[in-house]
């Protein structure tokens, strides 16, 4: 049996909300697996159990380039300690011209890019001397390049939190606008149902069926809620599936949208920054225990 300790309580409390007693039931009956613990407190608590995926906590910002033509393209986040740096000239044109870099030069990977010349030096070089000036690490996390198949709109929000860049095979140019806001608000997943990971939908169906399970539903129709549970999780994550944002009826989902206009989505990306890391958090109380406890050993 794995040693539940207060920091790992805490870590599955920052994620979910839950109360302490019930993060540290589940991580027990989870043998200290975070993720499985997660999803027994979705199970008992259901889906406000879920918030780890929409919790931003590194800082930085998300750059795009994207040729004149809107051909091709590159969406990048760089990171850095605390949002001051992240709103500091020198670090957003490092973000800039590494995008633009990306965009034109195609690097294999975040290491190719960073030998790639910039300035008086290269990306690397630059990046080391922003670091000692500012006294604050920072790092490029990861960069996505694009050969569209119709035509490349991007979109920055939230301070150049949120970045997408969305491919869109006719339409207007404010269909590819409104495209790319929708995305930005409404986070999907994938383009479709093929996009989603038989992981993720293995979740879903599992959660279900225990959910089904706890409030006594009989067996026989634990398969059918499941299913219906998937649906709707698909309906939800998937951006053909989702009702756009500025439907006037609220009903008109972005499939219809798009038939109606002519035009289809070849792809996208959708970016926010800090997505799936989290920040160190000291936990003083147990640094000053420790502290106290480490000057008593050597009494």
């Amino acid at each position: 049996m794995a040693a539940i300790t207060a920091g790992m309580v805490a870590e599955l409390r920052g994620k979910t909300d839950a109360p302490m007693m019930e993060c540290k039931k589940a991580l027990t009956e989870a043998d200290g697996d975070m993720a499985k613990a997660e999803e027994i407190l979705r199970v008992k608590l259901g889906n406000k159990a879920s918030k780890a995926a929409a919790r931003i906590a590194a800082e930085g910002i998300v750059a795009v380039s994207i040729s004149a033509d809107g051909k091709t393209g590159a969406i990048i986040e760089v990171n850095s300690e605390t949002d001051f740096v992240a709103k500091n000239d020198e670090f957003i044109a490092l973000a800039n011209g590494s995008a633009a870099l990306v965009a034109n030069q195609n690097p294999a990977d975040v290491a190719a890019l960073s030998a790639l010349p910039m300035g008086e030096g290269t990306v690397e070089s630059t990046r080391s001397a922003l670091v000692g000036k500012i006294g604050e690490n920072m790092s490029i996390r990861r960069f996505t390049r694009f050969e569209a198949k119709g035509k490349l709109v991007p979109y920055i929000h939230g301070g150049a939190k949120v970045g997408v860049v969305v491919d869109v095979i006719g339409g207007d140019e404010q269909l590819g606008k409104d495209l790319a806001m929708h995305i930005a608000a409404s986070k999907p997943k994938a383009l479709d149902a093929s996009g989603v990971s038989a992981e993720l939908l293995d979740t879903e169906r599992r959660v279900a069926i225990e959910k089904a399970r706890a409030d006594n539903k009989p067996e026989a129709m634990l398969e059918k809620i499941a299913e219906g549970t998937v649906q709707k999780y698909l309906k939800d994550v998937t951006l053909l599936a989702q009702v756009f944002v500025k439907a006037e009826d609220g009903k008109q989902t972005i499939e219809q949208l798009l038939k109606a206009k002519g035009a289809s989505v070849a792809g996208f990306t959708l970016y926010m920054v800090g997505e799936g890391i989290e920040k160190k958090v000291d936990d003083f109380a147990a640094e000053v225990a420790a502290q106290a406890a480490a000057a008593a050993a050597k009494k």
